[in-house]
């Protein structure tokens, strides 16, 4: 892997909250502080495309990410986005051919102790560097294939179909 090339689209991941406001806000992506903090052994990119909870994401927003990725020299794409729309974005990047893509998030903010933030980057930094070209989410401490797994919303938690 030359260079990672990382491609951010909001989501739980990088979040803030705003006491004066009562919510969450989507600030700054979060990886590359998260990655610097870590002392990562190889060069990478981040590139910010949209600033969304992932429950936003239209089908042009959709198209939009899967372009710039399609656009990007680097085989080795991580996708950090919201966990609740990641598996259809994912099957909408399943049309890149040559490519490892792997999407990841949080449950938590990264910005928040106990943040499954740091967790998640790991197994998915490891799964595109190691994986076969094609499109999978690395959540909860396992690499999954989008056709194959769902978001239980209820334990807030990644389960095969």
């Amino acid at each position: 892997m030359d260079q990672l090339c990382i491609v951010t689209t909001g989501g739980t991941i990088d979040k803030i909250y705003f006491d004066d406001k009562s919510d969450y806000q989507i600030g700054e992506p979060q990886i590359g502080r998260i990655l610097d903090e870590l002392g990562v052994a190889f060069r990478y990119s981040v590139i910010p495309i949209i600033r969304k909870d992932s429950l936003h994401i239209t089908a042009s927003d959709r198209e939009l990410i899967r372009a710039a990725i399609a656009a990007q020299d680097a085989q080795h794409v991580l996708v950090t986005h919201g966990t609740d729309s990641m598996v259809e974005t994912a099957k909408v990047l399943a049309t890149i051919p040559n490519k490892t893509i792997v999407l990841t998030g949080a449950l938590n903010p990264a910005r928040f102790r106990g943040s499954d933030a740091e967790f998640n980057i790991g197994t998915a930094v490891g799964a595109v560097q190691s994986l076969p070209a094609g499109v999978y989410i690395a959540m909860n401490g396992r690499i999954w294939d989008p056709a194959k797994v769902r978001k239980n919303v209820e334990a807030n938690r990644f389960e095969a179909l």
